[in-house]
């Protein structure tokens, strides 16, 4: 795949901007979704790309029939994508970018937490289950919403969990160090969903160090959060990988001027020390 242009990404950043804008009921998950895949396939048919939600959706509906009894839409539901169609987590490659981008999650039948939730939250949609995606911390999950306490695990064959259950799930991702918050199954609006999205997705370029991907990623998001100041650091540092010192030490200055500077505000002063000498020398 060839590096984002300037314009790919300007264009990006400002159909985000104009996203960021909607209210969030208007947000298009699956359409947004594919915008973000755009960047990698320029000549992605999108409307082509959804209408295969539409033909997963056609299939379940035969399967789910005319009843719309919750556990028996999710049981019915999770059956079809995870045992008939064969969606699955991919456990292989878990940090390949393509279980990030919509496109390739339908056409591979393989993806991470969110974008396997994502699946399943737009094939019930178009059939009339109200689902939402549940953002617990390092494993996205699946809620309907008129059941309490039962969740939809797609990456794990979409199991069905409690929130004890939810617990365990998260201690085994997350080790010992985070400690169980039963908010951590509230639904997350469809923002929120898509830049957790993106969030994978430029953790995703970082670790393979495509620092040109990376810096798209935390562009769009900035677009869609600009109060984010995290974003403004992470930029910053991208930069100076890139040896961008200049923007580098913009964003990473303008970071430590933010009310919502953290914990590593002396890490950030010592690497605008070491900006500034580069910088002058």
């Amino acid at each position: 795949m060839n590096a984002p242009s300037n314009e790919e990404m300007g264009n990006g950043r400002r159909a985000f901007s104009a996203l960021a804008r909607l209210p969030d009921d208007e947000i298009d998950l699956a359409r947004t979704a594919m915008l973000i895949a755009v960047a990698e396939y320029p000549l992605l048919d999108v409307d082509g790309e959804l209408a295969a939600l539409d033909s997963l959706a056609s299939a379940a509906s035969r399967r789910v029939g005319a009843e719309r009894e919750p556990l028996h839409a999710l049981n019915t539901l999770s059956e079809y994508l995870f045992d008939e169609v064969g969606f699955r987590g991919n456990r292989e490659d878990y940090y390949d970018p393509r279980n990030s981008l919509l496109n390739d999650v339908l056409s591979r039948r393989l993806g991470i937490p969110i974008t396997l939730s994502l699946v399943y939250v737009e094939v019930g949609k178009r059939l009339g289950v109200p689902l939402a995606g549940v953002g617990m911390p390092g494993h996205f999950l699946v809620k309907h919403q008129a059941i309490d306490d039962l969740y939809v695990d797609p990456f794990n064959g979409g199991v069905l969990l409690s929130e004890s259950e939810c617990a365990r799930r998260l201690q085994e991702v997350t080790g010992d160090g985070l400690r169980w918050d039963s908010g951590y199954l509230a639904p997350v609006s469809n923002l929120e969903f898509i830049v957790r999205m993106m969030r994978n997705l430029k953790a995703t370029y970082v670790r393979q160090q495509d620092y040109t991907r990376a810096l798209r990623m935390i562009n769009w998001l900035m677009a869609l959060q600009p109060e984010v100041a995290l974003e403004r650091r992470d930029r910053g540092l991208i930069h100076y990988e890139m040896s961008n010192y200049g923007d580098a030490l913009d964003d990473l200055r303008g970071y430590l001027e933010s009310a919502s500077a953290g914990a590593d505000v002396a890490a950030v002063q010592e690497t605008v020390g070491r900006l500034r000498r580069l910088i002058e020398d």
